[in-house]
């Protein structure tokens, strides 16, 4: 009984994977087939919400959307059931200039799913389903969160899927947000009959002439051999024909719709081939002005640099002379010392003049130095002090003054016995 009981468990478990399986390829067939549709039909119209096909292909993208998709866990342990509303709008929300914001604050779309097809419906007119697709698929965490095992987004359909995606970019859709039937409870039905075509092989093709030429025979015996072979040869032939037609015809048809996709591909890639030439053309000019105005810049630099570099010279010029004219300026201000000496011995009165001739010379020395009061300011001495320091003469007189500052005083000049008023 238990070996009974895991043989049944076991193909319970194959029948869902094959079912699962056969689901998740039907969903992908049918939701390429509608993508084909609606780029064949937006040859001939404008794709809006009264178009079949956009509705079949905007239900197919529900169910995949939807496809094991985990319900919502309340605080109880219940599990209620959510739209594919919630994965997109926590998956999608680092999609650059995303329309999800946008989406939550319209005011007539209300319910998850009513939000879920205008979400649809925006991102078809801004031709970037795929981007949404793509950035959603890489988010793995926020999918396998969000999703059960064996659902079409999490395996590596979902890749083809978001490829297959990208024709729609070539078609200009137009949309109303503000109807009622976003809000419809009602779930989404596809519609698999446009898609169900049925194709005869050639073997059956054989089989049903050889059928009629089986029944052709037995109802005319009266009819000749010749009449019977020759009726069934040109059946044969109209049958050959009229396949061959068909094959071809559905051949020029496929073609046909390649063609038309890759014609708009190619503009596409032509217009934005277009900008990218015009923009590297626009970096390649300020490139070239920011050359000029860098060498113009830099010759301005250069002969600022040398413009300051002679007027530097010629400070440094300037300065130079000025120094030398200065010192020679100062030293020939003042006479020699020696004439200094016999000037002020011949300016001294008589008795001063007798005592040079009984003191000593450093006697001499201050007596020559020490004015009289009456002729106080014509003293080498005060002389001196107006001059440099630097000079030979100036530097004589402060210390002919200091040393009669030391030596003489006017009290003693007067008290002196050898001395009497002139």
């Amino acid at each position: 009984m238990a070996s009974l009981g895991v043989g049944l468990h076991l193909v319970r478990r194959r029948a869902a994977g094959r079912s699962a399986a056969v689901e998740r390829r039907n969903l992908l067939t049918v939701c390429r087939f509608s993508v084909k549709t609606l780029l064949d039909r937006s040859c001939f119209e404008t794709i809006d919400d009264s178009s079949t096909e956009f509705i079949n292909f905007v239900s197919i993208l529900e169910h995949i959307l939807n496809h094991r998709l985990k319900g919502q866990t309340t605080w109880f342990g219940y599990e209620s059931p959510r739209s594919f509303w919630d994965y997109i709008k926590a998956a999608c929300g680092k999609v650059p200039h995303n329309c999800i914001r946008s989406i939550e604050s319209m005011e007539n779309v209300r319910s998850s799913r009513a939000k879920g097809r205008a979400w649809i419906r925006v991102v078809l007119m801004e031709k970037r389903l795929s981007e949404y697709m793509s950035s959603a698929l890489r988010d793995f965490k926020t999918t396998r969160r969000c999703y059960e095992d064996g659902a079409i987004m999490l395996g590596e359909e979902a890749g083809l899927l978001a490829d297959t995606l990208i024709g729609l970019n070539t078609i200009d859709f137009s949309f109303c947000l503000k109807g009622e039937g976003l809000d419809s409870s009602c779930p989404a039905v596809i519609d698999y009959t446009p898609y169900l075509k049925f194709t005869q092989s050639a073997d059956s093709i054989s089989s049903d002439e050889e059928e009629m030429r089986t029944l052709g025979s037995s109802g005319s015996e009266s009819s000749s051999p010749d009449k019977t072979a020759t009726a069934a040869s040109i059946f044969t032939e109209q049958s050959n024909l009229v396949s061959k037609c068909k094959r071809f015809e559905q051949k020029y048809r496929v073609a046909l719709e390649q063609k038309g996709y890759l014609e708009e591909l190619v503009r596409l890639r032509e217009a934005q081939l277009s900008a990218a030439v015009s923009h590297n053309k626009a970096l390649q000019r300020n490139l070239a002005d920011t050359h000029l105005s860098h060498a113009l810049e830099k010759e301005q630099l250069e002969f600022i640099i040398l413009e300051l570099q002679d007027q530097l010279t010629v400070l440094k010029n300037n300065d130079l002379r000025s120094r030398q004219e200065l010192t020679a300026h100062l030293t020939n201000q003042w006479p020699s010392p020696d004439a200094l000496d016999a000037n002020a011995v011949g300016t001294l009165p008589p008795a001063k003049h007798a005592l040079l001739t009984r003191k000593s010379p450093l006697r001499v020395e201050c007596l020559l130095h020490v004015p009289s009061r009456s002729d106080k300011e014509e003293t080498p001495s005060l002389r001196g002090l107006c001059g440099s320091l630097t000079s030979v003469a100036s530097y004589k007189s402060l210390a002919s003054l200091k040393s009669s500052e030391c030596l003489v005083s006017p009290a003693t000049e007067i008290s002196s016995p050898g001395i009497t008023p002139s």
